[in-house]
């Protein structure tokens, strides 16, 4: 497919601004200002939405196909909180009205959802208190981490220097950490696919400032020994963060806050499906227990006596700012109005079938493929592609392989502890016989390793690139047209 530049006609325009009646009061300083036009494509109108168009044909997409990301939580967001999130009455607010002489009156509305939103959170986690600031999960994380930080501080606890995170953590884990000035300890998991607590035990000492955890794990396996791992950490007055990245198996079952945990994030794409990826606006509420409530971000939503609410920004202990005004508040329309749909009961039912669905792909799989750990998954189940790979099908061939199935690929080679790593994660949202059609070709693609496996190096045949050498993408990343025409006429 042609790139819009190559479809480019000199003359051909798409619109056509008339004159202005603006005067200009200002112009550029000369060391900024362009020496010629900017070299846009010369397309019209019709060239521009069929181009695009067909380009977002070539996508994958939760809309479009099945999408079975492990540790994503790749599910489908209903389009009815989008409808809601773009009600007139939320989106033409301006978001320094509330601060306005009289401009509370007008944001009663959006204040009120951000407070009930809390108020909720806070019944499904087990928390006292939560703040909505932060912009997407790894934000949230930061923040957390940063509210650990401010308990340490305020303590004069300055020995604290280490945070501990099990070998099976998401990646942003450590960086969240390193980032606020910690240095980290790897726990390595047991064979179980748990924390080895002896590992942990001989890792904690007055230095340890908390442990991240993410349960259930990346493996997909609950944690059985939370209790005892909460009481180690805790002993050294240590902080237990929860990475609420896999909430969407045990909500309503059983909530962070009683476990243990003293702080933890929501990644709202993965639980209440909200937009994911893609570089968009994200949202990670992050929820505390008494404990560290005062080193919350400000500005914090109260109800007052009479009903009304308002912003607070008297907390002399805060952290102070984690984004500008109250986060992304579009994303927590769409989270509040899901919540609304599902109530308490429905809630439920998306862990129960989110478990449900990953139990029976791993048990229909593991006659074909290694299972990691022979147990009862959560929302997820992770393989390896060993035994493909002894004879010649590495996981990202099964991976290219599904593509040309209009199936988006599994993750492959997360957890990084795995050899060969396949991460199935169906969610709630998907029908039996979507999985059904998945996991016969999965038994397909098993089968064609020890007939033909030379056939997987030509996969996928249906994409404009087909085998592209991954290495070199991410590390000669050439996303302008004008960059990538000159390096290669050089």
């Amino acid at each position: 497919m042609e790139l819009i530049f190559e479809k480019s006609t000199e003359g051909r325009k798409g619109f056509a601004f008339g004159a202005s009646d603006v005067p200009v009061r200002a112009q550029v300083p000369a060391p900024y200002a362009r020496k010629e036009d900017a070299p846009l494509p010369q397309v019209s109108e019709l060239d521009v939405v069929r181009h695009y168009t067909r380009l977002s044909q070539k996508n994958f997409s939760i809309d479009t196909h099945f999408y079975p990301l492990g540790s994503c939580t790749m599910k489908y967001n209903p389009k009815f909180t989008e409808s809601l999130s773009r009600l007139s009455g939320f989106t033409d607010l301006h978001p320094l009205l509330a601060q306005l002489s009289g401009g509370e009156r007008w944001t009663q509305g959006a204040l009120e959802v951000l407070y009930e939103l809390e108020q909720w959170m806070c019944a499904m986690t087990g928390f006292k208190h939560f703040t909505m600031q932060p912009l997407a999960g790894a934000h949230g994380e930061l923040t957390g981490i940063m509210l650990m930080a401010a308990y340490h501080k305020h303590k004069n606890n300055a020995r604290k220097k280490y945070v501990i995170i099990p070998d099976s953590a998401h990646g942003t884990n450590p960086a969240s950490a390193a980032i606020a000035g910690y240095e980290t300890i790897s726990i390595p998991s047991n064979k179980e696919g748990g924390m080895d607590l002896e590992a942990l035990k001989a890792a904690v000492n007055e230095e340890t400032a908390g442990l991240m955890m993410t349960v259930p794990s990346t493996y997909g396996v609950f944690e059985p020994n939370i209790t005892e791992i909460a009481k180690i950490i805790h002993g050294v007055d240590g902080i237990m963060y929860y990475d609420g990245a896999n909430l969407n198996a045990v909500l309503g079952r059983c909530r962070p806050g009683d476990l243990g945990f003293d702080v933890m994030h929501i990644n709202t794409h993965k639980t209440f499906t909200t937009p994911h990826g893609g570089g968009g606006p994200g949202a990670g509420p992050v929820g505390v227990n008494e404990k560290l409530a005062k080193f919350l971000p400000i500005s914090r939503v109260i109800k007052r006596g009479d009903g009304t609410f308002a912003l607070d920004y008297n907390y002399t202990d805060t952290i102070g700012y984690i984004a500008s005004f109250y986060g992304n508040f579009g994303l927590l329309v769409r989270a509040y109005a899901y919540i609304l749909m599902l109530g308490k009961e429905g809630l439920l039912e998306t862990a129960n079938h989110a478990v449900l669905n990953a139990n029976y792909i791993m048990k229909k799989l593991a006659p074909y493929y290694k299972l990691c750990f022979d147990r009862i998954c959560m929302h997820e189940s992770v393989f390896s592609a060993s035994k493909q790979a002894e004879r010649g099908v590495h996981a990202i061939d099964i991976a290219k392989f599904l593509i040309d199935e209009q199936i988006h690929p599994p993750t492959v080679y997360f957890p990084i502890s795995v050899p060969e790593a396949i991460m199935i994660e169906p969610t709630e949202t998907e029908s039996k016989q979507t999985m059904d059609y998945y996991i016969g070709k999965m038994v397909e693609a098993d089968k064609l390793s020890q007939e033909n496996p030379a056939a997987f190096k030509e996969f996928p045949k249906t994409m404009p690139i087909s085998r592209p050498d991954e290495v070199k993408a991410a590390r000669d990343v050439k996303t302008s047209y004008f960059l990538v025409t000159s390096s290669d006429a050089s």
